[in-house]
């Protein structure tokens, strides 16, 4: 990649999603430095899909944070007295927020996003929150990013000294499952690479969990079969 591209650290879970915004950094020019985490969550199979979705972008440089939130608990991710709900179908879903909730994820994370910005001389930060087809997170809504970004130019020394004003690009905020899809193909993501299922079944998406449910959905409504739900072997 050339040396003038501005650097990003583009948090990459390995889901459909963080897929889809590591495609379009690329694609706006950025220098992508991808950010995962092992943080306790039963689903560690999306870190496998991490590595293959930055292996696919040709991403030279992918940090797998490791962080323990199962001290904490509280979610059916990190918690195993908890179990991830399944529904019949995406019309089942509760609009209260789900057990699937993790406390302050995504503000754990963007701290360390924030923290590798900082030595990398990086002004960006790519996050893949929505504020449409989620599943009721508070830490997916505009309202928490801006809030976090207003804190974050107040953080750093780089801050301080005028050498970064840290900007959190959520380009999938406004979009639904199915225009972030269509996106993603646009882009040549490949999403048979990717994983978004709350509680694999060895290695394999359940299909009942909220998020396999709403991905599902997604690609339904593009008249698409979702790679992830595809029989063994497809």
């Amino acid at each position: 990649m050339s040396e003038t591209k501005q650097k990003a650290v583009v948090l990459l879970s390995g889901g459909l999603d963080s897929a889809t915004v590591l495609a379009m950094a690329l694609h706006d020019g950025y220098e992508p430095y991808a950010l995962s985490f092992r943080y306790g969550q039963r689903h560690t199979v999306e870190l496998d899909a991490a590595s293959a979705v930055a292996k696919q972008f040709g991403v030279r440089n992918h940090v797998i944070a490791d962080i323990d939130l199962r001290g904490f608990g509280g979610s059916a991710l990190t918690d195993d007295g908890i179990e991830v709900p399944h529904y019949g179908s995406v019309d089942d879903l509760s609009q209260d927020i789900p057990v699937t909730y993790v406390p302050a994820r995504n503000t754990i994370f963007l701290s360390f996003a924030l923290a590798w910005a900082e030595t990398l001389d990086a002004s960006d930060v790519f996050i893949g929150v929505n504020a449409l087809d989620y599943s009721g997170y508070p830490d997916c809504r505009p309202e928490f990013i801006a809030a976090y970004e207003t804190m974050a130019n107040l953080a750093t020394k780089a801050g301080v000294e005028g050498r970064q004003r840290l900007r959190i690009h959520t380009p999938l905020i406004k979009l639904t499952k199915a225009e972030t899809i269509r996106r993603g193909l646009e882009l040549g993501v490949d999403y048979s690479l990717t994983h978004s299922c709350y509680d694999p079944v060895d290695g394999r998406a359940c299909g009942t969990c909220d998020s396999c449910l709403l991905r599902g959905r997604g690609f339904a409504e593009l008249g698409l079969t979702d790679p992830a739900l595809a029989p063994a072997g497809e």
